[in-house]
Parts: structure tokens; C-alpha cells; sequence
């Protein structure tokens, strides 16, 4: 289809224009068949910038199905704007879907984040995605999976980037004091035996978002780096998440885990069972439980959440 055709070109020279003259030449079309393309293209969200006498090309914060190189067999879909990347990979799995798949937002227009929340997802400047995989292991080996996808973002961030990003437990990625990225995982289950038969991990990385809502704004930042483009942001985390859910008791990731820990040692604050406690993070354990040290005992938690007690 001509559209993928020129797509496919105008993502091959990234960083320069083509004439529609040019890609009129190249698929043997009219320059009317190419701009009706670059519209459709437009449409479903590629952002595509025209300029007088020089032509088109992709915006600096445009992505494409052409900037990844996933896998062989990992399926991708890319929306300009959907609800959530993660509601829509349950759409795919009721619809049939086999496989691995990577599901790609520009925009989430209701981002889903843990315990109920929404996450904040602009157009052009984060990166959204989810996963889905279907593992042949336990239900304890999937719920690893979302320590797993932890790690996976903090290397893509330092493969690609000279930033020191930090875990908070869950699945939080911080720089400084500011949360950068949420993750979201999700089983979904065979109602009859109960045995999880995909997982699907949603991500979200602020790139370069500016302009956070009032409530967001003291609590949440974005990478902003200008030597990261937002496609490259993409390729590497999507291509270390997958390869940690293909691994996920790799020894290596409960150490980078416990290496990029901001909790570790700090005094820490949580529920449970509808009680406030507080208490010293001693530990992570190998299940990425956390272990905490309150004047009533140790505890170990093995979900929810903690605020730092600074």
C-alpha cells in the first residue's frame, strides 16, 4: 500500500525532506497520489511536517512501525490515539490474537496506571506502549514480571542516555525526587483452570513532557534529554522488556533491581490490612518482595505501595 510505502521512506531519512516529487518518482505514482497518502498517514496519527519548497518529513517526535526492530514474531500496532494501550491489548487477545504483539499509543486519552489511577499521556512527548506475552511458567514466575519490567526500563534508559535513573518499589521509575515512568501488569487468566495464559505489561515513560496537570506537577517529571529521541527511547525499551520476559529469573535483574533501589535503607511508610506502619527497608527479596523492619516485627510485602519517609 502506497502509504506504508512512503512512510517506510520518510522514516528512512529521518532528519532531512522529501519532495513529492521525489516519492512521486520513487513509486511511480502522481505527486496528487502522495499527498492524498501523506493525509491518510496524517490521520492515523504520524506526525509529518511539510515544508514550502523542500517537502515532507517526519516530525523530530514521530513514531513509526519502521523505528523498531523487535524479534521475529513479536507483532506490532501502532494507534495516533487510543484509550489505553493495555485496554486495547485485551480487545486483541478477545479478538483471537496469538502471539507476542507490542501495542504503540502517540496518545492515551485514559491511561491506565496501578491501584485504580490514570496516567497522564500527551500526545508527542512520552512513550506508550504494553506488551503482551504468554508465559509458560507459574503464576509466580509471571508475577516477577513487573520487577522484571522495572529493570527493563532503567537499562534501556541507561543504554541510550548518560541519566541514573532509581526504582521505587513497585515499579516506579524516578530521577531525582520525580516519578519518570509507570508500569502497569496484568494476567489474564483461562476462567476454567485458573492458569494465567497471557501477561500484559503496559508502559509509560515520560520523554519530554513539559506540562503536567496541577496535581502531577510536584510528583512527576519527564527524561528530557535532548540526545534521546523519542524513537530511540522506544526501540530500547520495548527491546529490554521483551528480552526480560523471556528471562525472567535471570539472576541479573534482581540485582540490577536491588542496584537501582531508592528504598533500600530508608525509612518507609505503608498499609496493611487497613493500618498505617512505618518502618526501615532492609531488603528485596528474590520473589521482589520487600522486607521491612517495624517496631512490631519484620514484614514482608509482596504488593501495594510505599511512600518514602524523608
Amino acid at each position: 500500500m502506497l502509504k506504508e510505502q512512503v512512510l517506510q521512506e520518510l522514516a528512512a531519512a529521518r532528519g532531512k525532506s522529501l519532495s513529492g516529487q521525489e516519492l512521486a518518482r520513487t513509486f511511480a505514482v502522481s505527486r496528487t497520489a502522495v499527498w492524498k497518502a501523506i493525509r491518510q498517514l496524517e490521520s492515523e496519527g504520524i506526525a509529518i511536517q511539510a515544508e514550502a519548497g523542500k517537502g515532507y518529513r517526519l516530525a523530530p517526535y514521530a513514531l513509526t512501525p519502521f523505528d523498531l526492530q523487535l524479534p521475529q514474531g513479536v507483532q506490532t500496532f501502532f494507534y495516533g490515539s487510543i484509550d489505553s494501550t493495555n485496554s486495547q491489548a485485551k480487545r486483541l487477545l478477545a479478538e483471537g490474537l496469538q502471539g507476542e504483539a507490542l501495542i504503540v499509543a502517540d496518545e492515551q486519552t485514559a491511561g491506565r496506571g496501578r491501584c485504580g489511577r490514570s496516567f497522564y499521556s500527551p500526545k508527542h512527548t512520552g512513550v506508550y506502549f504494553s506488551y503482551i506475552f504468554h508465559p509458560e511458567k507459574t503464576l509466580a514466575d509471571a508475577v516477577l514480571i513487573t520487577t522484571a519490567a522495572a529493570v527493563s526500563v532503567v537499562r534501556a534508559i541507561e543504554k541510550i542516555s548518560t541519566q541514573k535513573p532509581l526504582i521505587k518499589w513497585v515499579n516506579d521509575i524516578y530521577l531525582g525526587d520525580k516519578k519518570i515512568c509507570g508500569i502497569l501488569s496484568e494476567a489474564v487468566s483461562d476462567f476454567e483452570s485458573g492458569n494465567v495464559e497471557s501477561v500484559i505489561v503496559g508502559i509509560g515513560i515520560n520523554w519530554n513532557t513539559r506540562a503536567f496537570p496541577a496535581e502531577l506537577q510536584q510528583t512527576a517529571a519527564s527524561l528530557c534529554d535532548e540526545s534521546v529521541s523519542r524513537a530511540a527511547l522506544l526501540q530500547a525499551a520495548a527491546q529490554e522488556l521483551i528480552k526480560v520476559a523471556r528471562d525472567v529469573k535471570n539472576p541479573s535483574i534482581m540485582e540490577d533491581y536491588r542496584a537501582h533501589s531508592m528504598v533500600l535503607g530508608k525509612s518507609v511508610k505503608y498499609f496493611y490490612n487497613g493500618q498505617a506502619f512505618e518502618g526501615k527497608a532492609l531488603a528485596i527479596e528474590e520473589n521482589g518482595a520487600l522486607t521491612v523492619q517495624t517496631d512490631s516485627g519484620i514484614h514482608s510485602l509482596h504488593s501495594g505501595e510505599i511512600t518514602l519517609r524523608l
